[in-house]
């Protein structure tokens, strides 16, 4: 039960801390808790499951066509699996509750990341329950890294197809705008797991540029947000 109780905790606290950092990124209007927690949990709960079915759906033909093992199993890491996530993460800005509040092209970005952040949580708590396995210091260790790692990376990608989205409703434009945004999405969500599963002079150092691409990719979101928001003062 302690376990149990502490993982669930180390999986969700990073991300909601998280995600009133993001929420708070902007200055002027920000954001009501409730679309903002509605995002969250569409994240947590209903993304992905969404986006495992859809990965299980979209690697059916892929190991049908492809008889390597090793390369069906980099080939859904880094193209599968981004493009299922990245489409059923962001799909809770279409719910009426947070559609009416995309009001400012810095809230799309906002929604899009928090989406994000809750999809992490439940992730690290899946993840979290293998480690348990290792022995707790390597628990602490692995569920710290995706705390960082995962969480940053679902949010910095999530928040470019919501910037997208919240482009084309405030600008009364078709849907197929989105489509460069979510491309980008998936990219960034499948170089980071590239960098993590591929033996670049070791796994240090995989993991350390993965570390380094999303911290960068998190910037540039947050100051996105900062700039479109002073904009709008």
């Amino acid at each position: 039960m302690i376990e149990w109780i502490l993982l669930v905790f180390l999986s969700f606290l990073p991300p909601l801390i998280y995600m009133v950092w993001i929420r708070n990124t902007e200055k002027y209007y920000r954001e009501g808790w409730k679309p903002i927690v509605l995002c969250f949990l569409w994240g947590a709960s209903i993304a992905i499951i969404a986006a495992v079915i859809l990965e299980i759906l979209l690697g059916i033909p892929l190991a049908i066509s492809i008889h390597d093992s090793n390369m069906v199993s980099l080939l859904t890491v880094v193209i599968v699996a981004p493009i299922a996530e990245e489409f059923t993460k962001p799909l809770v800005l279409r719910l009426k509750t947070v559609k009416k509040e995309l009001d400012e092209l810095e809230d799309g970005l906002i929604y899009g990341a928090v989406a994000g952040l809750g999809f992490s949580a439940t992730e690290n708590l899946i993840y979290g329950w293998s480690f348990l396995s290792e022995g707790l210091l390597i628990f602490f260790i692995l569920i710290i890294m995706r705390s960082v790692g995962g969480c940053l990376l679902h949010a910095s990608a999530t928040a470019w197809t919501g910037y997208g989205y919240g482009k084309t409703i405030m600008k009364h434009a078709s849907v197929l705008r989105v489509v460069p945004y979510f491309i980008l999405a998936i990219f960034i969500h499948g170089f980071y797991n590239f960098l993590v599963s591929f033996d670049m002079r070791g796994v240090a150092t995989g993991l350390f540029a993965a570390f380094v691409f999303v911290a960068i990719t998190i910037i540039l979101v947050r100051k996105k947000i900062r700039t479109l928001d002073e904009r709008t003062c």
